[in-house]
């Protein structure tokens, strides 16, 4: 896991277009406009709040496999998410189903019990997406509520 550049782009981009990751995600493929917004909302997260999201990178071949991180999206939610940092992930297909999320995802709350202290975190993820929901139980993330958020079931789950 590494800071992003602006030289992902071109691999965030391609992640991002491609409906297989983006149908739990939004519903829809990104633009190229919404890609860089992500980009910049990264850094911005790092610059302003010392936590963000990080490029995954495989460790043989330095390949782009996707992104995980914290994040304050300051979501209207019910309940508020108001004070606990939201995990998410989001790899591309042919890095689905090898173990990647499920390492990433315990390295970057690793990061965030030493940098969190006592604060719960979140995540948010669509009921029908069955491979995220087991890699955050297998990470110590519970589901605590079902919600909607833009008007599609949610679960939230917590840590």
């Amino acid at each position: 896991m590494r800071c992003h550049r602006t030289d992902d782009f071109d691999d965030c981009l391609a992640m991002w277009a491609d409906s297989g990751v983006t149908r739990f995600i939004g519903g829809r493929p990104f633009t190229q406009e919404e890609v860089w917004s992500r980009l910049l909302r990264y850094v911005g997260h790092w610059s302003l709040l010392g936590y963000g999201f990080w490029a995954v990178e495989e460790k043989a071949t330095g390949a782009f496999l996707g992104e995980i991180g914290f994040a304050d999206f300051k979501r209207t939610i019910e309940p508020s998410l108001e004070g606990m940092p939201e995990i998410g992930w989001v790899l591309i297909p042919k890095a689905h189903g090898k173990g990647y999320a499920t390492e990433a995802v315990r390295a970057a709350t690793a990061w965030g019990d030493t940098h969190f202290g006592e604060a719960r975190t979140v995540c948010i993820i669509s009921p029908e997406n069955l491979p995220s929901i087991r890699v955050a139980e297998k990470c110590g993330y519970r589901e605590f509520l079902r919600t909607n958020y833009k008007d599609k079931p949610a679960i939230l789950f917590r840590r």
